[in-house]
């Protein structure tokens, strides 16, 4: 087979299951996606064949093309993923984005809950070496690859514990909390597009709100004083949060929306307990 006829197996010209093809084979022949178009007449070797009819057999049962490389590009960064960490989605970037333009001391003291590959915490410390940051998950095996994307990056300052929330952490206070939690209801039909990913890492009861609730009340133990606290949420959240908010006393409160438009991200101030 060519590889011509190889791409040719998946999608239109110009469609993303093209571009997803051109991102296997590339990935198979170990080249860059503009050298395997230069090399259309190529043949495939038996080997490369195979592997490249399992990748498209997996993508065609909706599995991220990520498990399939096993990395998933997110900010300036190349991250390791398996099949025991969500994939990084760019969305979440905006709140990096956002945590990055607070105004925060130089010396920040920061803490990532649900880390997964440590997607949030990584760009966060690739950008701020002064600062201090503390990545957190519940699951072992997504805490390894976590340590794993860090040390790949020469990020030594991120520290990882093994922790529900803020159970099992060392330090007891922060300038900043992150968070991208589990927020799909579990009745969500779109659950059954994201089969391939771990369940706990996206599912939440009260209608995806409940680990988002303890984040924001366990929040006003942790932050210091005008401290902040920046939440990935789904898109039809954005009241139900922001109340959560007001009512832990929080203020600034703001929504900030994705590359595609929709409310993603709520951050605010935490201000102990005065009544502003």
């Amino acid at each position: 087979m060519q590889v011509v006829d190889a791409l040719n197996l998946r999608g239109d010209v110009d469609s993303y299951e093209r571009q997803e093809a051109v991102w296997l084979l590339a990935h198979i022949l170990e080249i860059d996606g503009l050298s395997l178009k230069l090399r259309l007449s190529e043949r495939l070797t038996d080997e490369q064949t195979t592997a490249y009819l399992d990748g498209l057999t997996r993508l065609d049962k909706n599995e991220p093309l990520a498990y399939i490389l096993g990395s998933q590009p997110f900010w300036t960064l190349d991250l390791n993923v398996t099949s025991d960490t969500l994939v990084p989605r760019p969305d979440t970037e905006v709140l990096v984005e956002k945590v990055l333009a607070l105004d925060v001391p130089i010396q920040a003291s920061v803490l990532d809950l649900g880390t997964g590959t440590g997607a949030i915490a990584l760009a966060l410390a690739s950008e701020k070496p002064n600062w201090t940051i503390w990545a957190t998950d519940i699951y072992e095996p997504t805490l390894q690859v976590a340590r794993d994307n860090a040390q790949k990056h020469q990020l030594s300052h991120v520290q990882f514990f093994q922790s529900h929330w803020y159970k099992n952490l060392p330090q007891s206070h922060f300038d900043v909390i992150v968070s991208n939690p589990p927020y799909i209801a579990p009745n969500d039909s779109h659950l059954q597009q994201l089969k391939s990913e771990p369940l706990r890492a996206l599912a939440s009861a009260d209608n995806g709100l409940a680990d988002i609730v303890e984040i924001i009340q366990g929040a006003t133990h942790r932050l210091n004083a005008r401290g902040w606290l920046a939440i990935e949420h789904g898109f039809d959240q954005k009241d139900a949060v922001q109340t959560l908010f007001h009512e832990a006393n929080f203020s600034c409160i703001q929504t900030i929306k994705d590359y595609a438009g929709n409310d993603r991200v709520t951050f605010a101030q935490y201000k102990m307990g005065l009544n502003i």
